[in-house]
Order: structure tokens, then C-alpha cells, then sequence
């Protein structure tokens, strides 16, 4: 029997969740702060200043500073006051738990479960500046949703900080670059790259290693281009022309100077990432769900088990595996399905799990606990596909598991929420369909999911 936690000890550790990069949003356990909660604007934004501050701890009189600047001090105490108040209302029951006043200092969350977006961007780039590995860059750069608070474009508190984020997405875009290149994947490398360019057009070095990517991949005409695109832009934004190393590169290029490099062939395992893992290969490709296969990576970052829900048949399986498949390499102890659409035995659900993670049964000792001692200090992602028929011996072994096993990530594919209670759910709609009775051109069809799925299969042979 998995143990679960107390009502009351659920009720103390509902984790606040912040997004920051790509817009402002916040979730209290499972409940999403709707925009029209923040009654003032500055409620938003103090919440917003706390999360961005180190520890989350800011004096009174910074935050005074920040938000009214040129108020004077009693004005100013009102206003923050009155903010504070409001913004405790927004957050609901339990409001002044989440902010607290401390020793002359407001502090978010001090005795509560935080996320914050912005954190768990910084922790990726780090992870994967450490481990060197293409899959974990991808998961770095998959957690930048956009610039940081682009509502909050003209605030001078926020400027510093949106422009270190940025330049951190932008050299982590550049190091996978590198990373692809040294492995001779070339186009995987020249998509970084193009990525780089994209949200920085003056970045001539970005540019100028496009323009050579290109060269030895035998597309000198796209590497010439290239150049073109980069002159233009300088000239218009910069009054400025290439660098004398950018224009002898143009030099060589069209005189036929860099040669092709063959580029190499990579394995399922490769494209990945080094790991352990026992998914299933794909036999088919992964349509229409590009928006989907990024949110499921950012929510699986910010929480320890997340449910992607649905009806039968509306695709929850196929998204978990090709999330997990990218998180290959991200997770050093391995990713691991566990199907249950076999299992009718509910008791045998910790032995199923035992047994994908080859988990062995100790004389004297129950199951669950050697299962926990194995997967305490390991970091791992487990999904457990299918949990509809047994919802409720799912969430034991989950809350069991979570509250021991502190590295450990469940991404779980069911009918239904499990309702565990540091659980995100997450519905996966449909694919999306053209409108009933509307007749679509070629070019339209192509933006539904469905229509592209349709056209896959139809042109697929096996």
C-alpha cells in the first residue's frame, strides 16, 4: 500500500506557479488566477517583483521605490498598502500565506512550493551547459515562451533582467549550434542558427557561421543569400556594412573555396540524446501538435506530475511519447513508460513499475519501499500511460512516490485528472478542423492539424 498525504498537509503545500517569459500567468495548486482577478494593475506587479527578486524578498521601501518613483514616502505606504491587500485577494484563500510581511520586507511564498518560469529557464541552461548534450539545450530552449513581461515593455524595473534572459536564450541557440556542428549534423545546427538570426538579425558572427554551414553543406546559393540578407540589414538598421572577415568568407564561398562535408546519418538514439530509456520507435511522424509538444515540456518543468487529459483517441499517448522522446538525455537516470492499458489488477500496479525500471523484490521488505530506495537519488521521467481504470492507484503510488523521491518526474496520460494534489493537469483538444461548411483552399487546409494528419497517412506506406 502507497501512503498518501493528509488533508491538512495538502491544504500547507499547494505550489504557486509563475510565468513570466512570453506573458504573465499564475496558477495557486490547481487553480489558475484568471487576468481580471488583478482588480490593480500594480497588485500584478508587485507579484511580479517578487518573483524576479533573489529569494523573492524585497524591502518595502525598494518595492515604494520601483512602483510609485517620485511619491512621496506616506503616499507611497498607502499605495502599497492598498496593492498588497489587493493583491492577497487576487490569490484567493490563503492569500496572505503566499505573501507575507517580514522584518520591513514583503516575501513570496516563504514557507510554500514556488516556480518561476524564469528560474527554471536559468536551471535548464545551466543543466544543459553541464551535461553537453543537444537534447538537454533543446529542453533549455524550448522553456523560453518569449521575451520576459513583454506587457510590461516600458516598465525601466524590468529591462536588466528581460535583456540577461534574452541574451542567455540566444547563446544557448548558439552553443547548440555548435554542439550540432561538431557532430556534423549541419542542418539541425543551421536551424539554431537560423533561430539566432531571427530574434537578432544584426548578429553578424550568427550570420556569417550560417553562411559557412550552408557552404559545406554544398548550398553555396543559400550561403551567398545569406550574405545578401545580412548587408541589407546592417545597412538599414545600422548604416554600417560586413565585417572584412565576413566579406573574404563571401569571397571564398563563391569561389568555390569551402568544401562539402558529408554529413552524418543519426540514430534514433543520436537525434535524442544519450540515455536509458525503453520507449517505442515511431513508425509514423508527429503532426499538428508542434504548440502542444512545447507547453507539455514547459508545464513538465515546472511541475513534478502532470496530467495530459482528454477522451480516448484524442491523442494524449503519441503527445506524452514525443515529449519524452526529446527528454531523452535531459533526465541522466532515464525515461520509462509504463503502459497500464494491460494492467486490470490494481495490486499489481507497483510491481509493473517495478518491473520497467527493473526494480528487483528484497526478502522481508515490501515492494513500494524498494521501489522509493531505488529512485530516491535518481533523476528520472516516468510516464504512466493509460491511468483511466485505475485512477485512484495511480495517485497513491504518485503521492508516494513524489513525496519521497525528490528528482523523480510522472508524466501520466489519462481519461481523467488523478487528483493528486501538487497535480497539473493539462486537456489536449482535438486536432483542429475547418470550420462545418466552410470551403478551404490548399494553402488553408495546410494550418489544420487534422488536414496535415490526413494527408500523412493517405501518402504513407509502410
Amino acid at each position: 500500500m502507497c501512503p498518501r498525504a493528509d488533508v491538512e498537509d495538502v491544504a500547507r503545500s499547494e505550489p504557486m506557479r509563475i510565468w513570466l517569459l512570453g506573458g504573465f500567468r499564475i496558477s495557486v495548486g490547481p487553480r489558475s488566477i484568471a487576468d481580471d482577478a488583478w482588480r490593480l494593475k500594480k497588485a500584478a506587479s508587485l507579484i511580479k517583483l517578487l518573483a524576479l527578486a533573489p529569494r523573492h524578498r524585497l524591502p518595502r521601501e525598494r518595492l515604494m521605490e520601483l512602483l510609485w518613483p517620485g511619491s512621496s514616502k506616506s503616499s507611497a505606504s498607502n499605495n502599497l498598502r492598498q496593492t498588497l491587500h489587493a493583491a492577497r485577494k487576487a490569490l484567493g484563500a490563503g492569500g496572505s500565506r503566499y505573501l507575507v510581511s517580514e522584518d520591513g520586507s514583503l516575501l513570496l511564498c516563504p514557507e510554500d512550493e514556488l516556480w518561476v518560469d524564469t528560474e527554471t529557464f536559468e536551471e535548464a541552461a545551466l543543466v544543459a551547459r553541464r551535461s553537453h548534450e543537444p537534447a538537454a539545450y533543446r529542453m533549455a530552449i524550448d522553456l523560453y515562451a518569449g521575451e520576459l513581461l513583454p506587457e510590461d515593455r516600458f516598465e525601466d524595473w524590468v529591462e536588466d533582467e528581460r535583456a540577461d534572459l534574452r541574451r542567455l536564450y540566444l547563446e544557448i541557440l548558439t552553443e547548440l549550434a555548435g554542439l550540432y556542428e561538431a557532430r556534423v549534423e549541419h542542418e539541425s545546427a543551421a536551424e539554431a542558427l537560423r533561430r539566432v538570426v531571427a530574434e537578432e538579425p544584426t548578429d553578424e558572427e550568427a550570420h556569417a557561421s550560417l553562411m559557412r554551414l550552408y557552404a559545406i553543406s554544398d548550398r553555396q546559393g543559400d550561403a551567398l543569400a545569406q550574405y545578401e540578407r545580412l548587408r541589407e540589414v546592417l545597412s538599414r538598421q545600422l548604416d554600417a556594412e560586413p565585417a572584412a572577415e565576413t566579406r573574404r568568407l563571401r569571397e571564398d564561398i563563391a569561389a568555390g573555396r569551402l568544401q562539402p562535408v558529408r554529413p552524418t546519418v543519426s540514430t534514433l538514439e543520436e537525434t535524442c540524446g544519450v540515455g536509458s530509456h525503453n520507449l517505442p520507435a515511431s513508425l509514423t511522424s508527429f503532426v499538428g501538435r508542434e504548440r502542444e509538444l512545447s507547453e507539455v515540456k514547459r508545464m513538465l518543468a515546472m511541475t513534478r506530475l502532470l496530467t495530459l487529459t482528454g477522451p480516448g483517441g484524442s491523442g494524449k499517448t503519441r503527445l506524452a511519447l514525443e515529449v519524452a522522446a526529446d527528454l531523452i538525455g535531459v533526465y541522466p537516470d532515464g525515461v520509462w513508460l509504463v503502459d497500464l492499458v494491460p494492467l486490470s489488477e490494481p495490486g499489481l500496479l507497483v510491481q509493473e513499475v517495478a518491473g520497467v525500471l527493473g526494480v528487483l523484490e528484497r526478502p522481508g521488505k515490501a515492494l513500494f519501499d524498494t521501489l522509493v530506495d531505488a529512485l530516491q537519488s535518481r533523476q528520472v521521467l516516468i510516464v504512466l500511460d493509460n491511468c483511466e481504470h485505475l485512477v485512484d492507484t495511480v495517485a497513491r503510488l504518485a503521492e508516494g512516490l513524489l513525496r519521497s523521491c525528490p528528482d523523480l518526474r510522472l508524466l501520466a496520460t489519462s481519461r481523467e485528472a488523478l487528483g493528486v494534489s501538487s497535480e497539473v493537469t493539462l486537456p489536449v483538444p482535438p486536432l483542429s478542423l475547418p470550420e462545418p461548411g466552410r470551403v478551404a483552399t490548399v494553402e488553408e487546409l495546410e494550418g489544420y492539424g487534422s488536414a496535415r494528419l490526413f494527408l500523412e497517412r493517405a501518402l504513407y506506406r509502410p
